[in-house]
């Protein structure tokens, strides 16, 4: 059963373009279903799903001579006279793929999409060879939206508006939901899992494929264990500022090497960095990072990150794709967690107070910003201005 995702009407749009279709995101957010999914809606009679994972397959995209694939698809079958669609998954097991998709690209009617589990080799690799003849879609985990059509619930998406009008009926619908996205996140696989401990096994199976896989795909990691122990010390973090120094210190390895690996980890979509939003750098913080996860069930798991870390971190998820995001801090300590668009400033706290508005509001006159709120995660009080966070969805 196919369920639709929110980056979906895109990809099947893009199915007309001649450009090549890329998907990427970390292993197991859904991209091969996408795939299939696109090769069942496309209206190219020839097509073929290709799994570079398959050493045979692997081979034959690794000729020299391109002309050597097009001779063995032509011996099963295929008319390269006539449109072409070939999916191709896995695509950073095959190093030279870009060069390869430049010239039948240039050469043949063929209707490419493909994916990879690598921002780093996309962005990177693709950026050069294929300059023009691409368009990239990422594919995060479930959001907390997707993740109730995964479950079968109802629930209408929200506009700033409606998500401000506290309903406690809807929130008794959906509060258990929004529980088990806070602890175990949007892998489609643990989504879709009923029992705990499967939710938890799931998940650190994904993580040991992320790092054994993924991530000694894209670099030379001598020691794995020490990669693990640095996302271990991160998943502690959440939500602060990123002090590189300090995880130098702790792990026990170059400054560049830190650096380094953070890069790695924030391009195969296990982490996230957010900026800063900074008018007067006299009085503001102008450089520090603050880190998230891209996923809430790796960040639990991994970590013993606390309770309102983990709430702010899936808040985090749940505005990732509304538009630009930022935080705001004094040199004082005083701060917005959030900032979206430049317009709206956001304070997340698990049992929130008009306190919590009343500061919100006095730092957004700093950035003129248009609205404010505060996102909580126990209801205890609401007040104009509440919104609760299984509402952004």
């Amino acid at each position: 059963m196919f369920f639709p995702r929110t980056v979906y009407p895109a990809l099947k749009a893009h199915l007309d373009r001649p450009q090549i279709t890329v998907l990427t995101g970390m292993r197991r957010t859904g991209k091969t279903t996408l795939c299939k999914q696109l090769m069942a809606d496309s209206t190219i009679s020839q097509k073929l799903y290709i799994d570079l994972e398959r050493i045979d397959n692997r081979i034959l995209w690794s000729e020299a001579n391109y002309e050597v694939i097009i001779q063995a698809f032509t011996q099963q079958g295929l008319r390269f006279d006539e449109p072409v669609l070939l999916v191709l998954d896995e695509i950073q097991l095959v190093p030279n793929l870009p060069s390869v998709l430049k010239y039948l690209y240039d050469t043949y009617s063929i209707k490419f999409v493909v994916a990879g589990s690598s921002a780093y080799y996309m962005k990177n690799q693709f950026t050069e060879s294929l300059a023009g003849r691409k368009k990239v879609f990422d594919v995060y985990p479930l959001s907390f939206g997707e993740l109730l059509q995964f479950k079968g619930v109802r629930a209408t998406p929200l506009d700033w508006t409606g998500a401000s009008q506290f309903v406690r009926s809807e929130y008794e619908r959906l509060k258990g939901y929004y529980e088990q996205y806070i602890d175990y996140g949007g892998f489609p696989e643990v989504v879709l899992s009923d029992a705990v401990d499967d939710k938890k096994d799931l998940i650190q199976d994904i993580l040991s494929s992320y790092i054994n896989f993924d991530i000694r795909t894209l670099a030379d990691i001598r020691d794995p264990a020490n990669l693990y122990k640095l996302i271990k010390l991160l998943a502690v973090r959440i939500g602060t500022k990123l002090d590189v120094s300090k995880l130098t210190s702790l792990i026990g390895l170059s400054r560049q090497t830190v650096e380094n690996y953070l890069t790695l980890l924030e391009q195969s979509y296990l982490i996230r960095t957010l900026p800063v939003l900074s008018t007067s750098p006299d009085r503001e913080i102008v450089k520090a990072r603050k880190l998230y996860f891209l996923d809430n069930g790796i960040a639990a798991t991994v970590g013993d990150a606390g309770s309102g870390a983990k709430f702010e971190n899936a808040v985090f998820n749940q505005l990732l794709h509304r538009g630009e995001l930022a935080y705001y801090q004094l040199k004082t300590g005083r701060e917005i967690d959030f900032v979206l668009d430049k317009t709206i400033g956001i304070e997340v706290k698990e049992t929130a107070a008009e306190g919590d508005l009343r500061n919100v509001q006095s730092l957004a006159q700093n950035l003129a910003l248009k609205q404010t709120c505060v996102v909580g995660r126990h209801p205890v009080r609401t007040f104009d201005g509440y919104v609760w966070g299984g509402m952004l969805r």
